[in-house]
């Protein structure tokens, strides 16, 4: 074995690089799906509605997207050790700090710092690991990443239920300290800059290229602001009545104008738009939003549908998830080889049909509907996704310069969170919406005249009386439990036509999917930097 191969920038092993960087990126992944399951605890914690829970995951996904537009050019700028360990430390920090949340309010502004710091991390871990391995064993390092990013989110919802079962819902913030401490020991100590990326550090410098703190600041504002409107909306009635949304709208929409020619003719662009205008990576970065949305959607609406109307404990409902993160695993192995002989493009159509299946799955949803049921369609969608994921990122690529694939990287997994939390408010609209709908019709046939109606009464009576209710107590929780089994159809009904939407969300996938190019097999995606 060569020097380079034993040794990484400052002498160190490069195998315990990558344990390190591995464990910071696995933590920063758990945070993105250990929430979900924990939202019923932290929205009885903190008094509030599930919609308004929801703003955990969603806060968080769009912070951490705005942090990977500007990663690259800050790493490369100021060094990749030092804004990793920046990174690592905020992400750190704001978890502790969300453990320790008083009101919703606080929560939400820690979980952005939390997504701010985590957003720069899996990209620049990329990079790290490319500098620390020379060619020949870069494949064996992304592989020990891969896992720890693969594996992540299937622990996540599981090990959130459990803590939040067995002790609090903080715990899933709170577990990150020492994890996080323990990185930056690790990190500090090991990582180096390679003298490359020194002297591009140097060389930026010496050009006076600086940071587009412009367009950041107006993606940022666009952004959050259309996560406002889109999370508040249903709730304020939109822009009927509402000053929050009419004063959100408007910055959203006066962000985007001024965004859109900035971008395009700033010299160094925060985000280069240009690359949306070719069909290839325009296709590909729609498809990865769309199954974002599918994929964060999901991850939350089936723990809390069966925490909510089927009795399952935080845990029970993590465990459904299992399953399908442990098919994923599996299938992107499979995947992999595949995608050394199949087009992306027949392998995304692919993925996108058989996830459509779970999603079809779900909408034969009932009252009898068992774990191993709510399991085998988490299942489906788990083979579907890797085929989505891993081809549209090689297909992505096709046909861009060297000096643009930082910029593809980054736009591609912005696509990929923004499509989640995007997805997360879609469902919570349409959950809404339908439910209103469902309820109007369902009520009309609830007659207390009809002779069904009085016959369902008479029998729920009866049976509250045999429980120890005295006549008029037993009326009053038969009434009660007719309309509980009322609210629990609607919430059925409702479900499913989420869940409808998010099939036909996904099978919009294949014709985006049968546009792309064919490209060239067998090798593979460049890696980020």
């Amino acid at each position: 074995m060569s020097a380079r191969a034993a040794t990484a920038p400052g002498g160190h092993n490069p195998w315990a690089i990558a344990l390190v960087v591995a464990l910071a990126t696995f933590m920063e992944v758990l945070d993105t799906t250990i929430a979900n399951v924990a939202l019923r605890y932290i929205s009885g914690g903190l008094a509030v509605g599930p919609d308004e829970a929801a703003w955990v995951v969603t806060s968080y996904l769009v912070a951490n997207a705005i942090t990977l537009i500007a990663s690259s050019f800050l790493a490369k700028r100021y060094g990749r050790k030092a804004f990793f360990l920046w990174s690592v430390a905020l992400f750190t920090l704001s978890s502790v700090l969300c453990g320790f949340a008083w009101s919703l309010e606080s929560l939400l502004f820690f979980r952005v710092l939390q997504g701010l710091g985590g957003g720069g991390m899996a990209p620049l871990a990329q990079s790290i690991l490319a500098d620390s391995f020379p060619p020949e064993k870069r494949g064996q390092a992304f592989a020990l990443y891969g896992v720890a990013i693969v594996v992540a989110p299937v622990i996540g919802p599981t090990l959130g239920g459990w803590l939040s079962d067995n002790a609090s819902w903080h715990w899933c913030f709170l577990i990150n300290g020492p994890i996080g401490l323990l990185s930056l020991g690790l990190m500090s100590w090991l990582i180096e800059d390679s003298e490359a990326a020194k002297q591009e550090r140097r060389a930026l410098r010496k050009a006076g290229v600086r940071f587009d703190l412009v367009g950041f600041l107006l993606v940022a504002t666009f952004l959050g602001s259309l996560e406002v409107v889109l999370d508040e909306g249903q709730r304020k009635d939109w822009f009927g009545t509402s000053t929050l949304m009419n004063v959100f709208g408007l910055v959203a929409l006066l962000s985007f104008l001024a965004m859109i020619p900035w971008l395009l003719s700033a010299r160094h662009p925060v985000i280069d738009l240009r690359l949306l205008a070719r069909r290839q990576f325009s296709a590909c970065f729609v498809v990865m939003l769309f199954t974002g949305a599918v994929l964060i959607a999901t991850t939350q609406f089936i723990p809390q549908i069966t925490q909510e109307y089927y009795g399952y404990t935080a845990t029970l409902s993590g465990l459904v998830l299992g399953p399908g993160g442990i098919m994923t695993v599996v299938a992107m192995v499979l995947v992999g080889r595949l995608s050394s002989h199949v087009q992306p493009k027949w392998l995304i159509a692919a993925g996108a049909l058989i996830v459509a299946g779970g999603m079809y799955d779900l909408t034969r949803i009932s009252g009898d509907t068992t774990f191993s049921f709510f399991a085998w369609s988490r299942i489906y969608i788990g083979i579907g996704l890797p085929l989505i994921f891993l081809s549209v990122t090689s297909a992505s690529y096709e046909g861009l310069p060297k000096n643009q694939t930082d910029q593809a990287s980054a736009l591609i997994n912005v696509a990929r969170n923004v499509g989640g939390s995007l997805g997360v408010s879609l469902a919570q609209n349409v959950l809404a919406y339908r439910s209103q709908f469902h309820q109007s019709r369902l009520v009309e046939f609830v007659d207390p005249s009809s002779p069904a109606y009085q016959q369902t009464l008479a029998q729920a009576t009866r049976y509250f009386q045999q429980h120890g209710y005295a006549g008029p107590d037993a009326q009053s929780q038969a009434l009660a439990w007719i309309g509980s089994q009322l609210s629990t159809q609607v919430a059925y009904w409702a479900y499913i036509d989420v869940f409808w939407v998010l099939g036909l969300l996904t099978a919009c996938l294949v014709p985006l999917a049968l546009i792309l190019k064919n490209v060239k097999l067998g090798g593979g995606a460049p890696a980020a930097h």
